[in-house]
């Protein structure tokens, strides 16, 4: 568990990494509630020492929690802090993933009206429709902003391969779970989503 960051699947990270063609710079943490803030302080400082790392982009639509803790530590270590999603409307924000082509699961849920079968879930129209009610009923996030749920995304404009899930399992603890991808891949975009 984590406050700060998204943490189902990350080693996974390093397939998007290799498919925008940039470096991926890890770093341990306990996850521990403001301690884990010296642990993205540190990774920050290394990437800007090793790559001269001059800002940062995130993807805060609402949380202040996590955008005004990220944007001190990057004071702190001379970095520009830039939200661009900050305050967009969460449904708009989904939607707009859509039409510009990016492929987006659900890894993990742990809000009321999300059940498993949630889990491994692509965001499409149909699915986006069914959050947006959910997420008035049960008074959540529709971004999924506040921990009520994670993704992972498996293909963006901007990716030069699509990754493709080979094996995962779900993993269902009472009223959350996640979905641990277990075997991945890069495959050309030409390949039809499914085929191996």
């Amino acid at each position: 568990m984590s406050y700060m960051f998204h943490y189902p699947n990350l080693k996974w990270t390093a397939l998007q990494a290799e498919s925008v063609g940039v470096p991926l710079l890890t770093e341990q943490t306990e996850g521990v509630k403001e301690e884990e803030l010296d642990d993205l302080a540190r990774a920050l400082a290394k990437a800007k020492a090793k790559f001269g790392l001059e800002g940062i982009y995130t993807g805060a639509l609402a949380s202040v929690y996590q955008k005004t803790r990220i944007e001190r530590i990057c004071e702190g270590l001379g970095l520009r802090c830039i939200s661009p999603l900050w305050g967009v409307d969460p449904e708009a924000h989904l939607r707009r993933l859509l039409r510009d082509g990016f492929s987006v699961i659900v890894v993990s849920v742990s809000a009321l009206g999300l059940d498993q079968t949630w889990l491994g879930r692509s965001l499409d129209a149909t699915s986006i429709d069914e959050l947006v009610a959910l997420g008035r009923r049960f008074k959540f996030h529709v971004g999924l902003e506040g921990g009520e749920g994670e993704t992972f995304v498996l293909d963006a404009p901007f990716f030069s391969k699509r990754i493709e899930v080979r094996s995962a399992e779900k993993r269902w603890r009472g009223d959350s779970g996640s979905l641990e991808i277990t075997e991945a891949a890069l495959v050309s975009k030409a390949t039809k989503a499914g085929a191996a």
